[in-house]
């Protein structure tokens, strides 16, 4: 069965809350975002839960390896679970790698509310963040060792390079998300 064919037609594509994606390569910066928005929504008292990868992938017992089609099987999970919990009306905010362009092209034509935020890093800059890390669970760096397709049509694209502190990085960020949750209110 297509990917599609298992989500089309379904309540998972109603509107409802927003789904914030925010995707990029290892160690661009995802996670620090994310908690910081979900953080800041919190704060206005608006429902939001925080998808990140690394915590769906315990929360799914960790069931999905790392090969390119249960990488892909686990992002079509996210997308779901994501479509899901908007269809509910809460808002969400997923931090994940999202290494394939089919799946975000998904998103943008199944999600009725959706932003994608790509994290943009230079290698030298995720390397360094990765310092004392060790080679990684499963050896393999998406975007070094794996293909990473890089997003074709984000909605916000952050540049962070180091050159601007991650605060700014985050305000920029809110500025967007505030503008999507006010038009959906109009």
């Amino acid at each position: 069965m297509s990917h599609d064919a298992e989500i089309d037609g379904s309540p998972l594509a109603a509107a409802g809350g927003l789904v914030v994606w925010i995707t990029g390569l290892t160690a661009a910066g995802k996670t620090t975002l994310a908690t910081g928005l979900v953080d800041r929504l919190r704060e206005r008292r608006i429902g939001v839960v925080l998808l990140d990868g690394d915590a769906l992938r315990a929360v799914f017992e960790h069931d999905l390896g790392y090969s390119l089609d249960e990488r892909r099987r686990c992002g079509r999970r996210y997308a779901r679970l994501a479509a899901m919990l908007a269809a509910q009306g809460l808002d969400v905010v997923v931090a994940t790698i999202s290494m394939f362009e089919e799946l975000r092209q998904w998103n943008r034509a199944h999600l009725a509310r959706y932003l994608e935020v790509y994290v943009r890093a230079p290698a030298a800059v995720r390397r360094m963040r990765r310092v004392g890390e060790g080679p990684g669970e499963r050896g393999l760096v998406v975007g070094e060792d794996l293909p990473f397709d890089e997003p074709e049509a984000s909605d916000v694209v952050l540049e962070n390079d180091g050159s601007t502190p991650l605060d700014e990085l985050a305000a920029g960020l809110w500025r967007h998300v505030r503008r999507q949750l006010a038009l959906a209110r109009e």
